[in-house]
């Protein structure tokens, strides 16, 4: 295996060169041209497809508007005096006045509401066995065959009295139209009181309406109309048919909108007429809509094969030119590595791109030999540092030790209070030494705090009182170490000690949606009185700069810190996120 794979990868680096252009950059890029003129012609059928099933959507909406107009159509006619009045009354005039009649409400209807669709079709009757159309019929009109007409079945018509027939027989307009099939509304017309006083039928000719849209089409493409169940009702171009096969499929997939046929190389694209229980089929040849594709891809493809041939012979030269001055410049390179780096390459031996690299070479020699040089300065410095450290860390651990000593000197004595002090102080310094954690529970941050105040309420003779108010769900809310202890400080030091009488400190903590709010409240003198009696400081203080830090660096910008001052005292607030770690095997609620 070592063996094959030695004699499959060049040695060579002026073959490496050219097998990694070619494996590297001519393949995958040949390749992604590949793609990419797929996805070209995937898009470019799936656009046309869009195209296309807008243009049924606009057909569907055609015929729905058909539709709607014929049904108020049917209201008009229902509504007119002169239609009821000729209807009911036809002896009040002759029957070429009541026909003159009929015939202009008729053209009235196609010119207001049909304007663009001639092929719509009126035929009234009334109860005294006249018949009334909008078109010539070629054979006498028999009352009686109309009037036993199935469309005026009232047993298929709904409460109001009138019902579509989507594949009704042209019986009557083979004269003037050549389908087999119209969509007609039957309708009875009735008056307020819901007598009958004639019927009424309009007929839509779709196939004229299909054959009209194909004529508006650019493509060669041809227009169906079929039932669920398959039927053929009509198709814009005659003698046209639709495979089984494509009917079957449709039928299994009424949502979707498009697929390729096979069988004929087209593009089928439908959609359902849910009032009609149709289907609107319009099929595109392939051959139509990829023409221009098939003659770019050819020379897509002439041109990329060239490019290809004149890619790797340009890249042969280059690799060539390219490793025989690196040769040459590998052996004195050897030689530098040999010697430790102490030694610099010859500039005069080399020109050009070779020459800079020999420069930058002996620049990164001197370079190196200086940072290194750095490094062991840093080094030592970096052992100083934490020798200072280890030595600076045995300060508060004396002091640590030294107040467990005192603590054990006090109980022996039975002295509680210096007991409590050194407790509450060994419990502050052994929280500021511990620096593994910057958030700590709201639970163990409160503790801190009363253990500050039970030293502090010693020292100032329980001058203040300090009260909590939180709810116990927040209790394992994570807040910022010594966070709190910092504002009971400046409230104790700067607002309470300078009133004449007791002081009080509140301490509030809440929850607002996913934000904790904190808010330390004293009824000292307030932070301008503050600063007048306040006597010169040796250092700065740190307080609410430290915690505005630190909320800062942990929170970045969802932490705010804010100071409200008034002469009855301060409120300092500060708001974080409210982030809950309840401990394994805690008992209050998550």
């Amino acid at each position: 295996m070592p063996r094959l794979i030695r004699f499959l990868v060049p040695q060579k680096l002026k073959y490496r060169l050219f097998t990694a252009f070619v494996c590297l950059i001519l393949l995958p890029f040949g390749a992604l041209n590949l793609y990419n003129f797929q996805r070209i012609e995937t898009l470019v059928q799936k656009k046309i497809s869009q195209q296309s099933h807008y243009q049924l959507e606009q057909m569907y909406r055609t015929l729905e508007d058909q539709i709607s107009i014929a049904f108020k159509t049917l209201i008009f006619l229902q509504q007119d005096d002169t239609v009821k009045s000729v209807l009911i009354h036809p002896e009040q005039r002759n029957v070429l006045e009541n026909k003159r009649l009929m015939e202009n409400i008729f053209k009235n209807l196609n010119n207001s509401f049909f304007l663009y669709n001639p092929s719509v079709y009126f035929m009234i009757l009334d109860l005294n066995e006249s018949v009334y159309t909008s078109y010539p019929p070629k054979d006498a009109l028999i009352y009686k065959d109309l009037r036993n007409n199935p469309g005026f079945n009232r047993s298929l018509m709904n409460t109001s009295s009138y019902h579509w027939v989507p594949s009704d027989g042209n019986y009557v307009l083979r004269d003037v139209s050549t389908s087999a099939y119209l969509l007609s509304l039957y309708a009875y017309l009735e008056d307020t009181q819901n007598q009958t006083y004639g019927m009424a039928r309009i007929s839509i000719d779709y196939s004229y309406w299909l054959r009209s849209i194909h004529k508006q089409s650019d493509l060669q493409q041809q227009y169906f109309v079929i039932t669920r169940s398959g039927e053929n009702i009509s198709q814009s171009v005659p003698d046209s048919v639709l495979a089984e096969e494509v009917k079957a499929r449709i039928a299994e997939h009424p949502g979707q909108q498009y697929f390729i046929d096979k069988a004929s190389n087209s593009l089928i694209n439908y959609i359902y007429v849910e009032s009609l229980d149709w289907y609107i089929v319009n099929r595109i040849p392939l051959s139509v809509l990829f023409v221009e594709i098939e003659g770019l891809k050819q020379q897509y493809f002439l041109t990329f094969f060239a490019l290809t041939g004149i890619f790797l012979m340009i890249t042969l030269v280059i690799s060539t030119t390219i490793t025989r001055p690196l040769s040459h410049l590998q052996n004195k390179m050897k030689a530098a590595v040999q010697k430790n780096l102490k030694i610099r390459l010859p500039e005069h031996k080399f020109s050009g791109e070779i020459l800079d690299l020999t420069r930058s070479f002996n620049t990164m020699l001197d370079d190196t030999n200086l940072l290194i040089q750095k490094l062991k300065a840093e080094e030592r410095q970096k052992e100083a540092v934490h020798f200072q450290m280890l030595l600076a860390q045995t300060n508060p651990h004396f002091l640590l030790n030294t107040l467990n000593t005192i603590k054990w000197m006090a109980i022996r004595e039975n002295n509680e209070d210096i007991t409590n002090m050194t407790l509450s102080l060994g419990r502050l310094l052994e929280a500021s030494l511990n620096t593994d954690k910057d958030l700590i529970h709201l639970k163990d941050e409160l503790e801190l705090v009363q253990a500050y105040v039970h030293i502090q309420q010693f020292r100032y003779r329980n001058k203040f009182e300090v009260t909590y108010h939180y709810e116990e769900d927040i209790l394992y809310a994570l807040v910022p170490k010594l966070s709190l202890q910092p504002l009971v400080e400046n409230a104790i030091v700067h607002g309470i000690t300078a009133l004449p009488g007791n002081g009080l400190i509140q301490i509030v903590l809440r929850r607002d949606g996913n934000r904790l709010i904190v808010e330390i409240k004293d009824n000292g003198v307030g932070m301008e009185q503050a600063g007048m009696n306040r006597a010169p400081r040796k250092r700065p203080g740190i307080g609410l700069t430290n915690i505005k830090e630190r909320l800062r660096l942990l929170f970045r910008g969802e932490g705010s810190l804010e100071v409200l001052s008034s002469s009855e005292g301060v409120m300092v607030r500060f708001t974080i996120p409210f982030l809950l770690s309840t401990p394994y095997g805690n008992e209050h609620p998550a």
